[in-house]
Protein backbone atom coordinates (compact mmCIF):
# COMPACT_ATOMS: atom_id res chain seq x y z
CA UNK A 1 0.00 0.00 0.00
CA UNK A 2 1.22 3.68 -0.79
CA UNK A 3 0.87 6.12 2.22
CA UNK A 4 0.59 9.57 0.88
CA UNK A 5 1.78 12.29 2.59
CA UNK A 6 -1.44 15.19 3.44
CA UNK A 7 -0.53 17.90 1.87
CA UNK A 8 -0.60 21.37 4.21
CA UNK A 9 -3.01 23.80 2.84
CA UNK A 10 -3.67 27.56 4.26
CA UNK A 11 -7.00 28.37 3.13
CA UNK A 12 -8.06 31.49 2.11
CA UNK A 13 -11.97 31.87 1.63
CA UNK A 14 -15.09 34.11 1.61
CA UNK A 15 -17.63 31.85 3.52
CA UNK A 16 -19.88 31.15 1.17
CA UNK A 17 -21.73 27.62 0.92
CA UNK A 18 -18.97 26.63 -1.58
CA UNK A 19 -16.37 27.16 0.74
CA UNK A 20 -18.04 25.60 3.77
CA UNK A 21 -18.14 22.38 1.58
CA UNK A 22 -14.89 22.63 0.87
CA UNK A 23 -13.54 23.20 4.22
CA UNK A 24 -15.95 20.12 5.28
CA UNK A 25 -14.32 18.17 2.68
CA UNK A 26 -10.74 18.76 3.51
CA UNK A 27 -11.78 18.11 7.06
CA UNK A 28 -12.99 14.47 6.34
CA UNK A 29 -9.61 14.14 3.66
CA UNK A 30 -6.26 12.33 4.98
CA UNK A 31 -4.76 13.73 1.92
CA UNK A 32 -5.15 17.74 3.00
CA UNK A 33 -4.65 19.07 6.53
CA UNK A 34 -5.56 22.49 6.48
CA UNK A 35 -2.50 24.61 9.10
CA UNK A 36 -4.66 28.20 9.08
CA UNK A 37 -8.19 29.33 7.69
CA UNK A 38 -7.77 32.73 6.54
CA UNK A 39 -11.31 34.51 6.90
CA UNK A 40 -12.09 37.44 4.51
CA UNK A 41 -15.21 39.70 2.87
CA UNK A 42 -16.83 38.37 0.11
CA UNK A 43 -20.31 36.33 -0.17
CA UNK A 44 -21.00 37.42 2.93
CA UNK A 45 -19.29 40.18 5.67
CA UNK A 46 -15.72 39.23 7.04
CA UNK A 47 -17.52 39.74 10.81
CA UNK A 48 -20.71 36.96 9.60
CA UNK A 49 -17.78 34.89 8.05
CA UNK A 50 -15.49 34.86 10.94
CA UNK A 51 -18.26 33.65 13.13
CA UNK A 52 -19.18 30.69 11.05
CA UNK A 53 -15.37 29.89 10.68
CA UNK A 54 -15.56 29.71 14.64
CA UNK A 55 -18.50 27.44 14.56
CA UNK A 56 -17.22 25.00 11.75
CA UNK A 57 -13.68 24.94 13.84
CA UNK A 58 -15.73 23.87 16.98
CA UNK A 59 -18.01 21.11 15.10
CA UNK A 60 -14.92 19.49 13.76
CA UNK A 61 -13.14 20.16 16.90
CA UNK A 62 -9.82 21.53 15.18
CA UNK A 63 -8.93 23.31 17.46
CA UNK A 64 -5.06 23.81 16.77
CA UNK A 65 -6.01 25.69 13.64
CA UNK A 66 -5.42 29.50 13.39
CA UNK A 67 -8.48 31.72 12.19
CA UNK A 68 -6.85 34.36 10.88
CA UNK A 69 -8.74 37.71 10.04
CA UNK A 70 -8.48 38.82 6.44
CA UNK A 71 -9.62 41.73 4.59
CA UNK A 72 -12.94 43.44 5.21
CA UNK A 73 -13.45 45.34 1.78
CA UNK A 74 -11.06 45.08 -1.90
CA UNK A 75 -8.28 47.34 -2.51
CA UNK A 76 -10.55 49.60 -4.21
CA UNK A 77 -12.29 50.53 -1.03
CA UNK A 78 -15.39 49.82 -2.52
CA UNK A 79 -18.18 48.99 0.15
CA UNK A 80 -18.42 45.00 -0.68
CA UNK A 81 -22.05 43.80 -1.89
CA UNK A 82 -23.30 40.10 -0.49
CA UNK A 83 -25.01 37.56 -1.78
CA UNK A 84 -26.98 36.59 1.56
CA UNK A 85 -29.90 34.91 -1.31
CA UNK A 86 -27.38 32.69 -2.47
CA UNK A 87 -25.31 31.71 0.43
CA UNK A 88 -27.25 32.77 3.35
CA UNK A 89 -26.21 35.18 6.06
CA UNK A 90 -23.78 33.04 7.55
CA UNK A 91 -22.73 31.28 4.87
CA UNK A 92 -25.06 28.02 5.66
CA UNK A 93 -27.95 28.71 3.92
CA UNK A 94 -30.60 29.48 6.38
CA UNK A 95 -28.83 27.94 9.81
CA UNK A 96 -27.64 30.85 12.24
CA UNK A 97 -24.14 28.81 13.47
CA UNK A 98 -24.20 28.96 17.47
CA UNK A 99 -20.86 29.19 19.20
CA UNK A 100 -19.36 28.83 22.53
CA UNK A 101 -16.24 31.00 22.71
CA UNK A 102 -15.78 34.55 21.57
CA UNK A 103 -15.42 35.46 18.30
CA UNK A 104 -11.80 37.03 17.08
CA UNK A 105 -12.42 40.74 16.51
CA UNK A 106 -8.83 41.72 16.17
CA UNK A 107 -6.66 41.84 13.00
CA UNK A 108 -4.00 38.93 12.96
CA UNK A 109 -2.83 39.07 9.70
CA UNK A 110 0.67 38.97 10.60
CA UNK A 111 -0.10 35.12 11.27
CA UNK A 112 0.06 34.65 7.70
CA UNK A 113 3.47 34.98 7.93
CA UNK A 114 3.70 32.54 11.10
CA UNK A 115 2.39 29.39 9.07
CA UNK A 116 4.42 30.04 6.24
CA UNK A 117 7.62 29.79 8.50
CA UNK A 118 6.37 26.98 10.35
CA UNK A 119 6.01 24.72 6.96
CA UNK A 120 8.74 26.34 4.64
CA UNK A 121 8.09 25.09 0.87
CA UNK A 122 5.60 22.50 2.44
CA UNK A 123 2.38 25.25 2.31
CA UNK A 124 -0.29 24.91 -0.89
CA UNK A 125 -2.32 28.69 -0.57
CA UNK A 126 -5.80 27.79 -2.08
CA UNK A 127 -7.06 30.86 -2.25
CA UNK A 128 -11.33 30.50 -2.99
CA UNK A 129 -12.79 33.66 -2.32
CA UNK A 130 -11.77 37.27 -3.41
CA UNK A 131 -8.22 38.04 -3.65
CA UNK A 132 -7.38 41.45 -1.69
CA UNK A 133 -6.00 38.73 1.44
CA UNK A 134 -3.32 37.52 -1.07
CA UNK A 135 -2.67 40.37 -2.44
CA UNK A 136 -1.86 42.34 0.50
CA UNK A 137 0.32 39.28 1.76
CA UNK A 138 2.08 39.54 -1.79
CA UNK A 139 3.04 42.70 -1.19
CA UNK A 140 4.01 42.79 2.61
CA UNK A 141 5.76 39.62 2.54
CA UNK A 142 7.39 39.19 -0.79
CA UNK A 143 10.09 37.09 -0.06
CA UNK A 144 8.30 34.74 2.28
CA UNK A 145 5.74 33.93 -0.19
CA UNK A 146 8.91 32.87 -2.37
CA UNK A 147 8.60 29.58 0.36
CA UNK A 148 4.83 28.83 -0.81
CA UNK A 149 4.99 25.26 -2.53
CA UNK A 150 1.74 25.95 -4.93
CA UNK A 151 -0.95 28.52 -5.27
CA UNK A 152 -4.14 26.94 -6.27
CA UNK A 153 -7.34 29.62 -6.98
CA UNK A 154 -10.57 29.61 -7.92
CA UNK A 155 -11.39 32.90 -10.32
CA UNK A 156 -11.91 33.76 -13.84
CA UNK A 157 -13.43 32.78 -16.82
CA UNK A 158 -11.58 31.83 -19.87
CA UNK A 159 -13.42 32.35 -23.29
CA UNK A 160 -16.51 31.66 -21.34
CA UNK A 161 -19.22 33.68 -19.96
CA UNK A 162 -18.76 35.04 -16.07
CA UNK A 163 -21.14 35.15 -13.45
CA UNK A 164 -20.90 38.52 -12.27
CA UNK A 165 -20.86 40.28 -15.80
CA UNK A 166 -21.27 38.44 -19.01
CA UNK A 167 -17.29 38.18 -19.25
CA UNK A 168 -15.74 38.16 -15.50
CA UNK A 169 -16.27 35.84 -12.58
CA UNK A 170 -16.81 36.75 -9.07
CA UNK A 171 -13.66 37.02 -7.14
CA UNK A 172 -11.62 38.59 -9.87
CA UNK A 173 -14.03 41.05 -10.69
CA UNK A 174 -14.90 42.03 -7.30
CA UNK A 175 -11.50 42.78 -6.57
CA UNK A 176 -9.65 43.14 -10.38
CA UNK A 177 -6.79 45.08 -8.76
CA UNK A 178 -5.87 42.11 -5.96
CA UNK A 179 -6.45 39.60 -8.78
CA UNK A 180 -4.46 40.91 -11.40
CA UNK A 181 -1.54 41.81 -8.40
CA UNK A 182 -1.44 38.34 -7.42
CA UNK A 183 -1.43 36.72 -11.03
CA UNK A 184 1.44 39.38 -11.43
CA UNK A 185 3.62 38.11 -8.84
CA UNK A 186 2.61 34.39 -7.96
CA UNK A 187 5.11 31.98 -9.85
CA UNK A 188 3.10 29.54 -11.81
CA UNK A 189 -0.63 29.62 -9.93
CA UNK A 190 -2.98 27.00 -10.66
CA UNK A 191 -6.36 28.38 -11.91
CA UNK A 192 -9.84 26.88 -11.56
CA UNK A 193 -11.94 29.24 -13.96
CA UNK A 194 -15.89 28.85 -14.36
CA UNK A 195 -15.17 26.96 -17.56
CA UNK A 196 -14.39 23.68 -15.21
CA UNK A 197 -15.44 24.41 -11.86
CA UNK A 198 -19.30 24.70 -13.25
CA UNK A 199 -19.22 21.61 -13.46
CA UNK A 200 -18.91 20.18 -9.70
CA UNK A 201 -22.04 19.55 -9.33
CA UNK A 202 -22.98 16.76 -6.79
CA UNK A 203 -26.46 14.73 -7.95
CA UNK A 204 -29.21 14.68 -5.47
CA UNK A 205 -29.15 10.89 -4.90
CA UNK A 206 -25.33 11.68 -4.15
CA UNK A 207 -26.36 14.20 -1.46
CA UNK A 208 -28.99 11.91 -0.02
CA UNK A 209 -27.14 9.23 0.50
CA UNK A 210 -24.20 10.72 2.15
CA UNK A 211 -26.98 12.59 4.91
CA UNK A 212 -28.32 9.12 5.16
CA UNK A 213 -24.88 8.13 6.18
CA UNK A 214 -23.90 10.84 8.24
CA UNK A 215 -27.26 10.73 10.17
CA UNK A 216 -27.26 7.07 11.11
CA UNK A 217 -23.61 8.31 12.54
CA UNK A 218 -24.80 11.57 14.38
CA UNK A 219 -22.15 13.50 12.73
CA UNK A 220 -23.24 17.08 12.72
CA UNK A 221 -20.69 18.13 10.56
CA UNK A 222 -21.25 15.88 7.55
CA UNK A 223 -24.97 16.43 8.72
CA UNK A 224 -24.76 19.96 7.18
CA UNK A 225 -23.78 19.17 3.50
CA UNK A 226 -27.32 18.55 2.84
CA UNK A 227 -29.38 21.58 3.80
CA UNK A 228 -26.52 24.14 2.67
CA UNK A 229 -26.30 22.65 -0.47
CA UNK A 230 -30.27 22.34 -1.21
CA UNK A 231 -30.33 25.91 -0.09
CA UNK A 232 -27.44 26.97 -2.87
CA UNK A 233 -28.92 24.93 -5.25
CA UNK A 234 -32.99 26.34 -5.39
CA UNK A 235 -31.24 29.35 -5.90
CA UNK A 236 -29.33 28.57 -8.97
CA UNK A 237 -32.10 26.42 -10.17
CA UNK A 238 -34.31 29.65 -9.67
CA UNK A 239 -31.84 31.43 -12.12
CA UNK A 240 -31.55 28.52 -14.69
CA UNK A 241 -34.00 25.97 -14.38
CA UNK A 242 -31.64 24.21 -16.76
CA UNK A 243 -29.10 23.58 -14.27
CA UNK A 244 -28.97 20.07 -12.34
CA UNK A 245 -27.22 21.89 -8.66
CA UNK A 246 -25.24 24.49 -7.60
CA UNK A 247 -21.65 23.97 -9.13
CA UNK A 248 -19.11 23.56 -6.57
CA UNK A 249 -16.39 25.75 -7.56
CA UNK A 250 -14.17 26.10 -4.11
CA UNK A 251 -14.85 22.21 -3.01
CA UNK A 252 -12.86 21.12 -7.12
CA UNK A 253 -10.34 23.79 -6.54
CA UNK A 254 -9.56 21.89 -3.26
CA UNK A 255 -10.09 18.28 -4.30
CA UNK A 256 -7.36 19.45 -6.91
CA UNK A 257 -4.77 20.14 -4.42
CA UNK A 258 -4.37 16.30 -4.19
CA UNK A 259 -5.88 15.25 -7.67
CA UNK A 260 -3.66 16.90 -10.30
CA UNK A 261 -3.34 14.23 -12.14
CA UNK A 262 -6.91 13.97 -13.09
CA UNK A 263 -7.51 17.92 -13.90
CA UNK A 264 -5.82 19.04 -17.62
CA UNK A 265 -4.16 22.25 -17.57
CA UNK A 266 -2.86 24.64 -20.01
CA UNK A 267 -0.25 26.93 -19.44
CA UNK A 268 -0.53 30.07 -20.33
CA UNK A 269 -0.04 33.87 -20.26
CA UNK A 270 -2.87 35.96 -18.37
CA UNK A 271 -3.76 38.93 -16.76
CA UNK A 272 -6.85 40.18 -15.23
CA UNK A 273 -8.28 43.44 -16.79
CA UNK A 274 -7.57 46.45 -14.06
CA UNK A 275 -10.45 48.79 -16.19
CA UNK A 276 -13.29 50.40 -14.95
CA UNK A 277 -15.75 49.41 -17.46
CA UNK A 278 -17.62 46.88 -18.80
CA UNK A 279 -14.29 45.30 -18.93
CA UNK A 280 -13.56 44.98 -15.22
CA UNK A 281 -12.10 42.01 -13.75
CA UNK A 282 -11.82 40.11 -17.10
CA UNK A 283 -9.33 37.36 -17.29
CA UNK A 284 -7.39 37.20 -19.94
CA UNK A 285 -5.56 34.26 -21.51
CA UNK A 286 -3.57 34.12 -24.36
CA UNK A 287 -4.71 30.80 -26.34
CA UNK A 288 -3.14 32.28 -29.62
CA UNK A 289 -1.44 28.97 -31.60
CA UNK A 290 1.85 31.19 -31.88
CA UNK A 291 5.21 30.78 -30.92
CA UNK A 292 5.97 33.97 -29.50
CA UNK A 293 2.78 35.06 -27.00
CA UNK A 294 2.13 37.99 -24.77
CA UNK A 295 3.94 39.13 -22.31
CA UNK A 296 2.00 38.19 -19.36
CA UNK A 297 2.88 35.63 -16.28
CA UNK A 298 2.33 32.00 -17.19
CA UNK A 299 -0.39 30.30 -15.35
CA UNK A 300 -1.54 26.92 -15.69
CA UNK A 301 -5.17 27.19 -16.41
CA UNK A 302 -7.25 23.93 -15.80
CA UNK A 303 -9.60 23.34 -18.32
CA UNK A 304 -10.80 19.78 -18.01
CA UNK A 305 -11.30 17.15 -15.41
CA UNK A 306 -12.52 13.47 -15.16
CA UNK A 307 -15.91 14.55 -13.39
CA UNK A 308 -16.92 10.62 -12.77
CA UNK A 309 -13.54 10.15 -10.44
CA UNK A 310 -14.05 13.58 -8.49
CA UNK A 311 -17.64 12.46 -7.66
CA UNK A 312 -16.20 9.15 -6.65
CA UNK A 313 -13.34 10.44 -4.66
CA UNK A 314 -15.39 12.94 -3.04
CA UNK A 315 -17.98 10.47 -2.01
CA UNK A 316 -15.48 7.71 -0.73
CA UNK A 317 -13.29 10.93 1.21
CA UNK A 318 -16.79 12.25 2.69
CA UNK A 319 -17.60 8.31 4.28
CA UNK A 320 -14.12 6.93 5.01
CA UNK A 321 -12.77 9.32 7.51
Amino acid sequence: MVFKIAKKVLFIGDFGIDDIVALLFAYYSKEIDIVGIVVDYGNISKDHAMRTATYIKELTNLTGIPIIGGAVRPLTGEEPTYFPEIHGEYGLGAIKPDVTEPIPEFENFHEIEAVIESYPNEVVIVNVGRLTSLATAVVLYPNLLSQVKEFFIMGGAFLYPGNATPIAEANFYSDHYAANLVLSKAQKARIFPLNVTNYAIMPDNFINDLDNHFTSKGDQAGMLLKPIINFYTKWYKQRDPSITGGPLHDLLTIWAVANTQHIEFLEKPVKVSTESDDARGQSIGDFRPYKELADYPTHFIAVKFDHAFFLEDVYYTFKHK
